[in-house]
């Protein structure tokens, strides 16, 4: 194998540790940005629950004054009881009264259940507000992990960029900028190997999408320094090490 295709065998073993280090670089910095995503899902649940907690009690304020104002209403029938002129006046006054106590009765369960929902509500907020100190502590400490690692990263993304710099000035233009696009396209996977079925057979496949490749593409990488791509998958082809 030539300098250009032994050049680009060198060039994608440097591409695939820097897009490898560039990758744990990435994940370093989500695990931060998770932990504040979580945070902030957090906060925004309590903010709903609080509100909720505030409508709750709005309710229960409401039908408490109402419930003031029945037992005026009740106290006034009590009043009017001792005043009846007859057994007629009498027995309408009870019936009224007593309704009112009915109604009393049954807005006093409201208010009860209203209550004992605040008070659900209530303990919900603190479990968030719980799990919003638990999550922002160690956000803090992945802060601190991430940015150890991410320094590291960083070193040796600038290490083996360097190594990249200096294999890719050993190679043409031309086929370097093949391998840039290629390597764009499949997430640096730019060269692919020519597979044979069996060591008896003349078939070929890309190693890539694995497409038959012809024999005239298997010789001519054996007897020519070029870039040769799969018609298919458009990697660039290169042949096996034992083949080379």
């Amino acid at each position: 194998m030539g300098p250009t295709l032994s050049g680009l065998v060198k060039l994608q073993d440097v591409e695939n540790r820097l897009r490898t280090a560039k990758s744990k670089l990435a994940r370093c910095k989500r695990s931060v940005l998770m932990q504040e995503n979580q945070i902030r899902t957090l906060q925004n649940a309590l903010g709903a629950k609080q509100e909720e907690i505030q409508h709750t009690r709005m309710q229960a304020d409401k039908l408490e004054l109402e419930l003031k104002t029945r037992d005026d209403s009740i106290n006034k029938y009590r009043a009017a009881l001792n005043t009846a002129k007859n057994n007629k006046e009498y027995a309408a006054i009870l019936m009224e009264l007593n309704t009112s106590k009915a109604d009393n009765s049954k807005l006093e369960t409201q208010i009860l259940e209203l209550l004992k929902a605040v008070e659900s509500e209530q303990a919900e907020v603190l479990t968030i507000k719980q799990q919003i100190e638990e999550h922002s502590a160690k956000l803090e400490k992945v802060k601190v992990e991430s940015e150890q690692q991410a320094a590291k990263y960083e070193a040796d993304i600038q290490n083996i960029q360097a190594q990249w710099d200096e294999v890719a000035a050993t190679i043409n233009a031309g086929p370097l900028a093949t391998f840039r696009r290629v390597a764009d396209t499949y997430d640096g996977e730019a060269l692919a190997m020519v597979e044979q079925q069996d060591a008896r057979s003349q078939q070929y496949t890309c190693g890539g999408c694995y497409m038959g490749l012809t024999v005239e593409t298997a010789n001519a990488l054996m007897t020519k320094d070029e870039v040769i791509r799969c018609p298919n998958c458009t990697r660039i082809l290169v042949l096996p090490p034992s083949e080379q």
